[in-house]
């Protein structure tokens, strides 16, 4: 029974250790671009956002609201969210190779109430290591296809 706790043990300190040295890259046309660690995004604030699964069961994630992440890099928002800044997007990339597109306007909290969150926790407890250590969540749409997991990097360009 020892060798069992002590493998579940080891096994779970890997899982952690995996994710110490994630870094979330904000990049393009921003003003500063980051790379924001877990530790970085837990210290800021927080909101939550509920997804149904296929059968219809609600989970519940926590996370950083995407503005929030936006305005630490410097991307414009507000009043600013016009003329020129309205041709620009935010290509979300995961470790997978998915890849999903939003207009800056559809995220902009004076546009819209969409509620956009980079997630790194289901239900009160740590995403799954195959699903994180980030899930993008947006809540509201009919298909959660923008909805994705292993998020690891966020660019801003703009239609020219």
């Amino acid at each position: 029974m020892n060798k069992i706790l002590f493998a579940l043990f080891l096994f779970l300190s890997g899982l952690c250790n995996a994710q110490t040295g994630f870094k979330l890259k904000i990049s393009g046309e921003v003003e500063h671009p980051l790379e924001l660690s877990l530790s970085d995004l837990a210290g800021m604030p927080r909101k939550e956002a509920v997804l149904k699964d296929k059968e219809g069961k609600p989970f519940t994630y926590s996370g950083v609201p995407l503005p929030e992440i936006l305005a630490k890099a410097g991307i414009p928002s507000g009043k600013e969210v016009h003329g020129a800044n309205l041709s620009k997007y935010l290509l979300v990339r995961c470790t997978d190779g998915y890849r999903v597109l939003f207009s800056l306007a559809e995220l902009d909290l004076s546009v819209t109430d969409k509620n956009v969150i980079i997630a790194d926790k289901i239900n009160g407890e740590p995403l799954f290591e195959s699903r994180g250590p980030l899930r993008l969540v947006v809540e509201g749409e009919k298909k959660p296809a923008r909805s994705c997991y292993q998020v690891t990097e966020l660019i801003v360009g703009s239609v020219k």
